[in-house]
């Protein structure tokens, strides 16, 4: 199985949901790969601070090289959403069976990627419509394992969501 693991970056990200699982996967002996729309090099937190470089932009990655892709939250989901070849990462590594994990608003990732119908899910309480719309069952709990699919909802939810990462990576 491959230690290599897609997180998925764009301006606005949350810098509690990028950094804690960059790190947390790291001490577990995995190879994080940054990965970006390629709309930019670098990319801004929230707070428009700490900038993230990309390893690599979507576009030049396949799913297949990774045993899991991580959609954090804050609002680079929406921009992410723009990017095809970051849908179709998330969409093709959930076909062939990968970790596929997201927090807060990473959801609306699962959404534009089709894979959330369905499926037990949550999200941050503002985007909880869009999944129910989406066709999953919401449930207000910090960390939802369907598969292995993974979601959770805010940042205090990420040792859970780190947890129960680790624990469908084996």
């Amino acid at each position: 199985m491959s230690k290599e693991i897609a997180l998925l970056v764009e301006d606005n990200y949350n810098e509690l949901e990028f950094w804690y699982p960059y790190f947390r996967f790291q001490e577990a002996g995995f190879q994080v790969n940054i990965i970006g729309s390629g709309r930019k090099q670098s990319y801004l937190g929230k707070s428009g601070a700490m900038p993230v470089a990309e390893d690599f932009s979507a576009d030049k990655v396949k799913a297949e090289q990774f045993t899991a892709v991580i959609v954090p939250g804050g609002y680079a989901p929406d921009l992410m959403r723009l990017s095809e070849p970051m849908i179709t990462l998330v969409r093709e590594a959930y076909e062939q069976g990968k970790v596929v994990a997201s927090i807060c608003h990473g959801a609306w990732m699962l959404i534009s990627a089709g894979i959330i119908k369905g499926k037990k899910a949550t999200c941050c309480p503002h985007i909880k419509d869009d999944v129910k719309n989406a066709g999953a069952e919401y449930i207000n709990e910090e960390v939802i394992v369907d598969g292995k699919v993974v979601t959770s909802r805010i940042p205090d939810d990420l040792p859970a969501f780190c947890k129960a990462i680790l624990s469908l990576l084996g």
